[in-house]
């Protein structure tokens, strides 16, 4: 996504999946912690439904909307960590599993594919 997009302007804006459906109105929009750009937006899923969580990369924000490049119903499935506090870096690793993307990593450190074993501490032996 445009990371010269001020975060506050995407609340309020309506979200569709992949396919066109429509998913629900950004509640909020959460930055990453380490560069603070914009990296999750939760987004209400209807009258009394909760807020899932999207990722902002690789989402588009395409005119008054934002398309975000997954099905409706992988989306509505997310983990769902209610909204108005900070997420955590193991909520974050969750959300990244669900989405099948690659964890981003320390500047100069190479990505982390989404398959990876996040329970075991490098180098230790089982």
């Amino acid at each position: 996504m445009q990371t010269d997009i001020d975060p506050r302007s995407l609340i309020g804006r309506r979200a569709f999946d992949r396919d066109g459906l429509k998913i629900g109105t950004v509640d909020e929009v959460y930055l990453d912690d380490a560069t603070g750009e914009p990296e999750w937006a939760a987004v209400r899923t209807g009258l009394f439904s909760r807020d899932a969580f999207v990722p902002l990369e690789p989402s588009l924000l395409d005119g008054e909307v934002l398309r975000v490049p997954f099905e409706r119903a992988l989306i509505k499935d997310a983990p769902d960590f209610g909204v108005g506090r900070h997420l955590s870096p193991e909520q974050e690793l969750q959300l990244y599993h669900h989405y099948g993307l690659d964890v981003p990593s320390a500047p100069g450190q190479p990505a982390v594919p989404p398959d990876r074993d996040f329970g075991r501490i490098a180098g230790s032996e089982g």
